[in-house]
């Protein structure tokens, strides 16, 4: 017998027209400015300076991004990103798991001693000065290593995967697979691990796009230009008129050059922001289930 559906009170009609009204109106805050930029870097260069583009492309041109991938300095840029962000991911990833899991075991002796030097770090941290002389000192300037190790982990981050370790994997199935002979680590790759798919894909987001955002260690500590993220080399860019033009092609006259920089503004805010777009849709499924669980208890 199928259950009879019931019908919504007058209270419950008001709150879901609201509700969606009110997240109708966020969509469109949200998507208008997206649609302007990624409209204005499609269309005609003479479009665009007009002001006759707002958020559909008119007279659709790919002139900006051939000349973006002319520029040696982007592709370099973009290519030092996609490593920063790789390798840093799985730096991040491998000291959160390693820190997380012993912090989650309750036979774990003096883990409340270590938890609250963790927290210290979120309260007080060293100021500017005394970190670049600390970076100085270690010989990591300027080198891959001082966009890896100084962030290696996220204490936030931490405490949400252990407080995920804790209220998931019970303690009954990690006692009975070392009872049957596996060490820790075995316990962490074939137990738990596969168990914590949800807040594995959450940090790897999170990690991801923090790297793939970051601009201020590389421009505090890097000073080849060959070594430099993208988001710095954009920086410089969109600071630097006068670089824009530069990348534009030399054969074209100086009213089109103009007009191309406009387009081009427009372009790198785009071609910086397309790798983190492509990854969510491969994360999302995971993400609420993830944050939520792992926030349910400290």
């Amino acid at each position: 017998m199928q259950a009879k559906h019931l019908k919504k009170t007058t209270s419950e009609w008001v709150f879901d027209v609201i509700n969606t009204l009110l997240l109708t109106f966020s969509l469109v805050i949200v998507l208008i400015p997206l649609l302007h930029v990624i409209a204005q870097s499609l269309s005609s260069p003479n479009q665009v300076i007009a002001g006759r583009v707002f958020i559909i492309p008119k007279d659709i041109s790919l002139m900006a991004y051939k000349e973006i991938f002319r520029s040696k300095l982007l592709l370099s840029g973009y290519g030092n990103s996609i490593l920063y962000t790789v390798l840093g991911t799985i730096v991040n990833i491998t000291m959160t798991i390693l820190c997380a899991y012993p912090l989650s075991r309750k036979d774990f002796l003096g883990r409340k001693w270590m938890m609250w030097l963790f927290v210290f770090t979120m309260i007080f941290s060293a100021p500017l000065i005394p970190t670049y002389l600390n970076i100085r000192n270690l010989r990591m300037l300027d080198s891959l290593w001082v966009m890896l190790l100084p962030g290696a982990i996220n204490v936030y981050n931490m405490v949400v995967a252990r407080t995920f370790f804790m209220s998931t994997i019970p303690d009954e199935m990690i006692e009975a697979a070392e009872l049957d002979g596996a060490s820790d680590l075995q316990v962490v790759w074939h137990l738990v691990l596969p168990l914590s798919k949800s807040i594995l894909a959450v940090l790897t987001l999170f990690y991801a796009v923090s790297h793939w955002n970051s601009y201020f260690d590389a421009f505090i500590y890097l000073s080849s230009e060959d070594k430099l993220p993208l988001q710095v080399v954009l920086r410089n860019i969109l600071a630097n008129a006068k670089m824009i033009e530069e990348m534009a092609d030399a054969t074209v006259e100086q009213s089109q050059r103009l007009a191309l920089v406009e387009v081009l503004k427009y372009a790198v805010i785009v071609f910086g922001s397309l790798p983190v777009i492509l990854l969510y849709p491969f994360v999302q499924k995971h993400f609420v289930k993830g944050v939520m669980v792992g926030s349910l208890k400290g």
